[in-house]
């Protein structure tokens, strides 16, 4: 009988020591994010968005992935709660796949921060000359778009290239190693394939796709934690003003994270980059749905998608 209360004390001191780690698990912000994710790549170096976050009572983990796609699908499963941007065209493959997808900011157009590439001795001199060539991308990317419409101005299709689905490092190897003709990628590949490969810009994103690139979060966890994208939200518009400002000290971060780039070659990419943080509008859906439709034609997409089927959180 005098066992009894001992094993109630002893079962109350081991519930009160897991609860403290019960309580973080259910305060931890999980944030899937890529290597040119540079304003949470920016926070996440400086700690500010922790700092932010700290005095909520809210940790965070971060999670890298090698494209948006991934990103997004991890996002779609629930094993991380907050996306990085992506570009404008992953959500629609993710749309496509039943994900329910919470918009909750974008950064306005970036169109020359990706590029249709071609060694510098190429002969390829306009888009016209894509026929019949092996042509890198990665699939779902902006620069998938990129290529689609770059294509459909010089009257092609896919059908008149060999396409190559290949993450952006596999990309660049190709590209260095002459496997493919032309390779499709944004920032800051474009940048350092132009000064360290002399690569040629054949045509960049300019009256072809504006290239938007957009944060999500997954729609349960949006309507779950509205207050934590709040701050979230305010720390990425705090984050885009200051790389603007501070182009030298922003490339100081970011170089090494992006396999030690040059300072020079970190901000000439980071010029080409708007980095400015808005909030998701209808309007601004527009030309997701030229996207979801492009792409359906190609007949990339399963089915047809409505770009408009998402949720838009409005910060305040």
């Amino acid at each position: 009988m005098t066992f009894k209360p001992l094993r109630r004390v002893a079962l109350a001191l081991l519930a009160s020591a897991l609860l403290p780690s019960l309580a973080s698990a259910e305060q931890t912000l999980r944030i899937g994010y890529q290597k040119s994710s540079t304003l949470l790549t920016l926070l996440k170096a400086r700690g500010t968005l922790e700092q932010r976050l700290q005095a909520e009572g809210i940790r965070i983990s971060w999670h890298e992935f090698p494209s948006g796609l991934p990103l997004l699908e991890a996002l779609n499963l629930g094993n991380v709660d907050v996306s990085a941007d992506v570009a404008d065209t992953v959500p629609v493959f993710t749309q496509a796949a039943g994900a329910k997808l919470t918009y909750f900011a974008r950064e306005t157009p970036s169109p020359s921060a990706q590029a249709i590439l071609v060694p510098a001795d190429s002969p390829l001199k306009t888009l016209a000359d894509l026929k019949g060539k092996r042509v890198a991308v990665t699939k779902a990317a902006g620069s998938h778009y990129l290529l689609i419409q770059a294509l459909a101005k010089a009257g092609l299709s896919f059908k008149d290239i060999t396409p190559a689905y290949l993450i952006p490092a596999d990309g660049r190897a190709a590209f260095e190693n002459h496997k493919v003709d032309a390779w499709v990628t944004w920032d800051p590949y474009v940048a350092s394939a132009q000064r360290q490969q002399n690569a040629r810009i054949l045509a960049d994103g300019r009256e072809l796709a504006s290239y938007q690139r957009y944060y999500l979060a997954g729609s349960d966890y949006a309507k779950a934690h509205p207050e934590v994208l709040e701050q979230v939200y305010q720390a990425l518009r705090e984050a885009g003003v200051w790389a603007k400002a501070n182009p030298v000290a922003a490339a100081r971060i970011l170089g090494p994270l992006w396999g030690n780039l040059d300072s020079a070659t970190v901000q000439q990419a980071n010029a080409r980059r708007s980095y400015d943080v808005q909030p998701v509008k209808a309007d601004n859906l527009a030309e997701q749905q030229r996207i979801a439709d492009a792409f359906y034609r190609e007949g990339l997409l399963p089915k047809a998608v409505d770009a408009r089927a998402v949720t838009l959180f409005e910060p305040k």
